[in-house]
């Protein structure tokens, strides 16, 4: 994959959350709010940072790997697989249909290009992603293994149980990212179970952290993966607690979690369209 430069990372994000939108609203079901906050993190990782190649290869020998935790967030994850050549953006009109590979959330016996793991249950994707940066370095592969979380997702005992197996077993070529938008199904983190100083606790179980403050900025975004990528390979698992807003691109949709798993009406949708630019063609 071509690095794209900044200005056409933007126009590739205003598709991938028209894509969002069109795939939710069309079966009335699906996860808007964390997709739209979560864009401009895909759209850097697959269109400018990751080293991957859209002939897929499951086993991604010399490739820099990414898993998904949080898999409810599929419809960004499948808008940028498709943008960026996995397979044709027309299949992204089978979401959440009977006999669609593009399930709700994402699973690998559909053999979807792109896809290495079933995700979904809550807390499992951080587990994978250590296994297989210790495969890439047994294997001396010195590419890089991405994974991405939600913050409440932090209330899963598992994660903290590989956060301290990855530091213990020196994971240096793993990078983490947390969608830290405070959000969760029920409502706000803070009063759902407060997550308190994330930060403090990951920097404890002996991560390097790094914070990006503007996770819908694209420079923002790019420049927090530059570093986290320069701090790789020194003995320390690496996490970038990425602050976003969730519904971020729509007006109506930010910072609320009353969009975490519900779908525009026809009327919300026009009005949500009509806010981001048609840049690479509708599917």
């Amino acid at each position: 994959m071509e690095k794209q430069p900044l200005a056409q990372l933007t126009k590739i994000s205003s598709q991938v959350r028209r894509d969002i939108l069109r795939m939710v609203h069309a079966v009335q079901s699906g996860h808007p709010g964390a997709s739209l906050g979560c864009t401009e993190f895909f759209v850097a990782l697959y269109f400018n940072q990751m080293k991957h190649d859209s002939n897929f290869n499951m086993n991604g020998n010399n490739e820099d790997l990414f898993f998904l935790s949080n898999g409810h967030i599929s419809p960004v994850w499948y808008s940028v697989l498709a943008r960026s050549g996995y397979f044709s953006a027309e299949e992204l009109k089978t979401f959440r249909k009977l006999n669609s590979r593009l399930q709700g959330h994402p699973a690998t016996e559909e053999n979807l290009p792109g896809i290495r793991i079933a995700s979904g249950s809550l807390g499992q994707g951080l587990s994978a992603a250590i296994g297989a940066a210790q495969v890439k370095k047994i294997d001396k592969d010195d590419r890089l293994v991405y994974v991405l979380m939600g913050d409440g997702e932090q209330q899963e005992g598992q994660v903290w149980e590989a956060c301290m197996y990855a530091a213990h077993h020196k994971v240096d070529n793993l990078i983490a990212t947390i969608d830290f938008n405070r959000q969760q199904i029920d409502g706000p983190t803070k009063e759902v179970m407060d997550l308190k100083d994330l930060r403090a606790k990951w920097e404890a179980f002996g991560w390097e952290v790094i914070e990006t403050l503007k996770g819908n900025d694209m420079e923002a975004v790019l420049e927090g993966l530059e570093k986290a990528k320069s701090l790789t390979g020194k003995g320390k698992p690496v996490l970038i607690l990425l602050h976003t807003e969730m519904g971020y691109g729509v007006d109506f949709m930010v910072g609320t979690h009353k969009w975490h798993g519900i779908a525009p009406s026809d009327e919300q949708l026009e009005n949500a369209l009509g806010q981001l630019e048609e840049t690479l063609g509708d599917y």
